[in-house]
């Protein structure tokens, strides 16, 4: 059934830095940079009113609502956008943009070179999350954004909420970084390192030159990714020793368990619909994550962000162990704390809308001391 709190919404796209070419922090330069994007709600008059949703490694901009009548799915963060919500539609605009390097309508490694007529494929230049930041920043003056109300993002989109509170914090009002680091963790660099093995050792890869998508490889590397993207309790509870027949022999090695069922049906969930260098590049983008490259110490770094933040973290999160978001209060200048109470790991800030929605809510009503007109 359509949502009805949320109109039909459809991916908007802009062409960036025509005239002047984006320098990536490697010192390679990208141009033009096309940037898909949604937008939820309507911006002011003096365009304060402004939200911006910083999605994960492998999500798009489509954040909320649906785009067709006949729609099943609605966006990937809806329980948390719309009227009465967390990002409540009625006081805000919404905005969440395909990251740089995606494969959902933003200029990436699949998209076509300008210079050869061909896709990007390897030769497409290594981006950080800072380039992925300073792409965002020039779509909100594209789009009349004067000041946001919050940047919100879990993981790689934690990472890029850290990120716009350093390059550009006089532009925020607050900040939400869910279950992400101040850098990219050694477990993780390990995890990713695997993942990205998996789809180079596969034959169909052939150097980033495929015609179709290493599919085994791809698929494999989601599947290690969704052990650590959820936890050991909930594996433990939803699947256990179960096999995908259960009354079928236990002795047949064909007849596999539901654990392993559930890994190879995500798997082939991300070959529908991503691409494969993509996920190279993304993965190394979250791997160079480091608030301090550059800078400074941590604490340098964070402790110079004065914006009120709320850092979330998951009871049960291995992949960005609340640790984590513990040592980003401790430098940020003026955060706090708040965990979800959670058995689904990593992927919790998918599924628990209600603790979220508290949360957040409760965090903007408290730090944001204004009303909102659109006149």
């Amino acid at each position: 059934m359509i949502n009805e709190t949320i109109e039909l919404v459809i991916t908007q796209h802009v062409e960036l830095y025509i005239a002047h070419p984006l320098q990536l922090e490697s010192g390679s330069f990208l141009a033009p940079v096309t940037v898909a994007f949604e937008t939820y709600g309507e911006l002011n008059s003096d365009g304060t009113n402004a939200v911006l949703i910083c999605h994960a490694l492998t999500a798009s901009a489509h954040a909320a609502g649906y785009q067709a009548f006949d729609d099943k799915s609605a966006g990937w963060w809806d329980g948390l956008i719309g009227p009465g919500k967390a990002f409540d539609t009625e006081k805000y605009f919404v905005v969440c943009p395909n990251i740089l390097g995606s494969c959902y309508g933003t200029t990436g490694p699949s998209s076509t070179n300008p210079k050869t007529g061909q896709p990007y494929r390897l030769s497409f230049p290594q981006i950080t999350v800072r380039d992925i930041v300073n792409v965002q920043k020039k779509l909100l003056d594209v789009l009349g954004v004067r000041r946001l109300v919050t940047v919100c993002g879990s993981s790689l989109g934690g990472m890029q909420v850290l990120e716009w509170g350093i390059l550009y914090s006089e532009f925020c009002e607050t900040i939400i970084p869910v279950s992400t680091a101040a850098r990219q963790p050694a477990w993780c660099i390990a995890l990713n390192a695997v993942a990205r093995s998996a789809i180079k050792n596969d034959p169909q890869w052939q150097n980033g030159n495929y015609v179709e998508q290493p599919s085994r490889g791809l698929a494999l590397a989601r599947m290690i990714g969704m052990i650590s993207y959820r936890s050991p309790e909930e594996f433990e509870r939803r699947f256990g020793q179960q096999r995908k027949e259960p009354s079928g022999n236990p002795f047949d090695v064909d007849n596999i368990f539901q654990a392993e069922s559930y890994l190879r049906y995500q798997g082939q969930k991300l070959v529908s619909r991503f691409d494969a260098n993509t996920y190279l590049c993304l993965s190394h983008a979250m791997d160079l994550h480091d608030v301090t490259r550059g800078r400074g110490s941590v604490t340098d770094v964070l402790s110079s962000v004065s914006l009120p933040a709320l850092c979330l973290g998951v009871s049960s999160d291995v992949r960005y162990p609340v640790i984590h978001q513990h040592e980003l209060v401790r430098s940020l200048g003026n955060a706090e704390y708040a965990e979800i109470e959670s058995l689904h790991g990593h992927d919790a800030f998918l599924i628990e809308y209600e603790q979220l929605n508290r949360l957040i809510k409760e965090f903007l009503e408290r730090k944001i001391n204004r009303d909102f007109t659109l006149e």
